[in-house]
């Protein structure tokens, strides 16, 4: 009995989660984007693999939408690489959530990575990911300011074989 009521709120949750997705054609659409009743569904699921890879729960309709609103005027997302950028966005966020010892909120997370993605990596994923937001993680986890760098050209600098 349980076992059935864990799997009709899980059904449940899934469904109203798609929903919610879909709703976001509403606002998305001005952009020339919109996201089919199987994307949403496909987006959902790619959440769900990614909270249980990153050992994370969620209550509600999760970070998804959250995404979409703020991504959907990005001039590096069209109707051709929408879904599948959300895809790897949703990836990317979970894994740096905990990367960054939730010492973000969900939604400066989610503004740096567009900040980000529509700037120094002008729509790049790879750059967004293996660079921008890996800095990021360092500089919280190390008490940095967010947008702190080592610069390795400082000339005021000696190296460890106290060269210059």
């Amino acid at each position: 009995m349980e076992f059935k009521l864990s799997l009709f709120n899980n059904a449940l949750i899934q469904k109203q989660a798609v929903s919610e997705i879909i709703k976001c054609n509403d606002v998305t659409s001005r952009f020339g984007l919109a996201l089919t009743e199987n994307q949403a569904k496909a987006l959902v699921q790619t959440r769900t693999t990614a909270l249980n890879e990153n050992g994370r729960i969620e209550f509600g309709s999760g970070i998804i939408n959250k995404i979409i609103y703020e991504f959907c005027d990005s001039p590096y997302i069209s109707e051709r690489n929408y879904e599948k950028t959300l895809h790897e966005l949703i990836e990317i966020f979970y894994y740096y959530k905990n990367e960054t010892l939730d010492l973000i909120s969900d939604e400066d997370l989610i503004k740096y990575m567009k900040k980000a993605f529509d700037g120094v990596c002008k729509g790049s994923l790879e750059l967004l990911s293996g660079r921008e937001l890996y800095n990021l993680a360092h500089n919280l986890r190390c008490g940095y300011p967010i947008d702190y760098t080592d610069n390795p050209n400082n000339d005021d600098k000696e190296d460890e074989d106290e060269e210059y």
